[in-house]
């Protein structure tokens, strides 16, 4: 890509504008900030007016949220980090949704790993699935409800899996593979780290540092020194000794 990518930063508060702004100067010099905007009319008329191709989107803006932005623009063919002061849970829906987010007070270290991975998006041309910011609102607006499925996003793009159909997950350096109930495999470019948190509400455990399993998946325990567990696919998986007593208790409740 021979031409700059473009920014537009929207967030109704004029230092978070600046600090962002100021970042992208710093971290990303060849990055073209081509407008800033306070309000989500400002920024659906930058939009149109700048196509931009990377947007840093406030959630929660005075009197509006992200989402109406997104719901007014025609097409939403541009990158979005979002940047919120959202609570644990929000974070979960970002997570499961394989979108990038930056926490205020924003960390440079995780605001130039969502740029990269953004840039990355863009130059590829990775088209997001159309369920990712559908699912993403959804969770937000109703909390207590714990989503049926997660987006994974692979070197090819994004696949949309159901968690059920999850049966282990394992970690390969700062690559998740994950191996499916009809037998096939995907590869995020996530951490592991990133997705325990998330499966452990579905009854999935850690059982060594380099695997999560799906309980509901396993056919049996073997006993040994940390012993092993068959899965629905014929896979046996080492558990460590140091995770065998909570698997145990965990496993026979």
């Amino acid at each position: 890509m021979n031409q700059p990518i473009t920014v537009l930063i929207v967030d109704d508060e004029f230092q978070s504008r600046k600090l962002i702004s100021k970042m992208l100067s710093r971290f990303f010099p060849q990055i073209n900030i081509a407008g800033e905007a306070a309000t989500v009319q400002e920024a659906i008329d930058l939009i149109e007016a700048l196509m931009p191709q990377l947007i840093f989107l406030d959630v929660q803006m005075q009197g509006e949220n992200g989402f109406d932005l997104l719901n007014k623009t025609k097409a939403l063919d541009f990158e979005v980090i979002f940047i919120t002061a959202y609570n644990e849970f929000a974070v979960k829906a970002f997570r499961y949704n394989a979108l990038d987010y930056l926490m205020k007070p924003v960390d440079a270290d995780e605001f130039c790993s969502a740029v990269k991975k953004a840039i990355e998006r863009i130059i590829g041309n990775k088209k997001k699935p159309a369920e990712q910011l559908p699912l993403l609102k959804q969770q937000l607006q109703s909390p207590h409800m714990l989503p049926d499925r997660i987006i994974i996003p692979s070197s090819e793009g994004y696949m949309v899996i159901l968690v059920q159909n999850i049966l282990y997950c394992r970690s390969n350096s700062n690559y998740t593979e994950f191996y499916l109930a009809d037998k096939s495999k995907l590869i995020s470019s996530y951490t592991m780290g990133q997705y325990e948190d998330l499966l452990r509400s579905h009854n999935f455990f850690r059982v060594h540092r380099s695997y999560i399993i799906n309980l509901a998946c396993v056919k049996m325990y073997r006993k040994g020194d940390g012993g092993t567990v068959l899965m629905n696919d014929g896979q046996e998986i080492e558990v460590s000794r140091s995770y065998k007593e909570s698997f145990m208790k965990f496993f026979k409740e």
